[in-house]
This record gives structure tokens, sequence and C-alpha cells, in this order.
């Protein structure tokens, strides 16, 4: 993905923006009563991931990148809770709660390697 900002680039905003995508799929089937409910979280804490990785690399220093990042991880563990909480109600299949915590999984791993790669200026 080529993009005109340089957090496009991004591999672990490209994955963030994969797991919106993959979040508003899977809540679509979500029951009605549920709509300002758990779809609501879902679909607000996934997309505060990629939010967070944008903005926090436009910030211009790398000490607020840092705790953008660590916004973003938050965000993305608020993520991993509610999709527990999604398959207990048995609002999605086995099969799409692993794909998705999956894909958590590589987002945290890259939020931190990133976090890790950020030198103080």
């Amino acid at each position: 993905m080529n993009g005109r900002f340089g957090f496009e680039r991004l591999e672990v905003w490209q994955y963030a923006i994969e797991l919106t995508s993959l979040v508003y799929q899977i809540t679509r089937n979500f029951p009605g009563d549920e709509r300002f409910g758990l779809t609501n979280q879902l679909r607000r804490s996934s997309n505060s991931v990629a939010a967070n990785i944008a903005e926090g690399s436009g910030r211009g220093s790398t000490k607020d990148f840092k705790r953008f990042i660590g916004i973003a991880y938050g965000s993305l563990m608020e993520v991993v809770s509610h999709l527990h909480v999604a398959k207990i109600q048995q609002f999605i299949t086995e099969e799409d709660f692993n794909r998705t915590i999956n894909l958590c999984h590589s987002i945290s791993k890259m939020l931190s390697g990133l976090k890790n790669s950020l030198k103080e200026k």
C-alpha cells in the first residue's frame, strides 16, 4: 500500500486497518439489540488502534509517538476482551474468533516492536 502519509506505509497500521475491516464484517451479524452495545464497542476500539498509530506518527516527537502506540495497544486489548465476550455470547464463530484473535496477536507484537525501535531524540 503506497500512501500519501508516512503512517500508511507502516505495516502495523495496514494490519490495524485489516482488523477494523474484519471487525465490521463479523459484527454485521450481531443481534440488533447489541447495535449500541458490543457492536459499537468492538468497532470503536478496533478503529482506535489504527487511528492512534496515525495520530502518533504525526505528532512530531518520538515521545508522543510512543505514547500513542501505547494507547493503540490499550485499544487492541479492548478488542481482545470484547471478542471473548462475543464468543461467550455466541455472536461469533470459533473460526472468526480465532482469525481475529490471531490478527490481534500479530498487531500486538508489531506495536511492541515499533515502540522498541523508536529512539528518543
